[in-house]
């Protein structure tokens, strides 16, 4: 019985030295020639959701939803910077990485930097004081791990197509302020008319969002949420995306 599994036990761990291989090489080369550079993955979204904090709280902005305006801000900008940061990795990845395409490294990366930005947050947020935790963990959780299959997925679509269409890369940029601006990351999205929200409810991390404040906020509406339609849709990404990569 042994000696069938022999081989497979040998090319999984070729497999995965070539994997740790490829990390190291793309932790060091992607920011600054050196392996710190890797942290700025994590840092820059932050640093976004820090910038915005401290603008909001300036203006003397107060929270439309809870207490607490970091949390509030907190809630909406992670998943929506965490889906923008991704994807938009991930759509560069293909073209950025062509000669090493059979390695999934760089979404292994993508996602170590997504949580380690979720870490620094609930750090800070400590720090200053405020509650980072949430009413229902696993809730949040699920949200998070939702955001991030859809992030991989949808950011797989686009590496493909940056890959025939280099301009892609500099739309689908661009195309990310929208989502920014429509996935509810500065409001109560399900608090609005009828009318706009009908059609905000298309986007995907409007759910992510909704979902992540359901998990924070005893009494928040929710009612926008469609916790199938965002699993849904990023499994249908993701597979589409593995599907062309495949293809082409």
């Amino acid at each position: 019985v042994s000696r069938p599994r022999q081989p497979l036990l040998d090319a999984l761990r070729e497999k995965r030295n070539v994997m740790t291989a490829v990390m190291l090489r793309d932790m060091r080369t992607r920011f600054f020639n050196h392996g710190l550079g890797f942290l700025v993955v994590s840092l820059w979204p932050l640093a976004h959701v820090l910038i915005l904090l401290l603008i909001y709280t300036l203006m003397g902005r107060t929270a439309p939803f809870g207490d607490g305006l970091p949390v509030f801000f907190a809630t909406g900008l992670i998943p929506s910077l965490t889906f923008m940061y991704v994807s938009r990795f991930m759509s560069l990845s293909l073209i950025l990485n062509r000669p090493m395409l059979a390695f999934p490294v760089v979404k292994v990366l993508e996602i170590i930097a997504a949580f380690l930005t979720l870490f620094f947050v609930f750090v800070i947020l400590l720090l200053s004081g405020d509650n980072p935790f949430p009413r229902d963990p696993f809730q949040a959780l699920y949200a998070y791990l939702a955001l991030i299959l859809l992030s991989i997925g949808v950011g797989t679509v686009a590496g493909v197509i940056t890959m025939f269409f280099n301009f892609f890369s500099t739309l689908y940029a661009l195309f990310m302020i929208l989502i920014y601006i429509l996935s509810g990351t500065l409001f109560v999205a399900s608090a609005l008319p009828d009318a706009i929200t009908y059609p905000l409810s298309f986007n995907p991390v409007l759910h992510a969002v909704e979902w992540m404040r359901l998990a924070y906020y005893e009494g928040y509406s929710g009612h926008l949420l469609d916790k199938q339609y965002l699993v849904i849709f990023g499994m249908t990404s993701l597979c589409l995306g593995l599907l062309l990569e495949r293809m082409f």
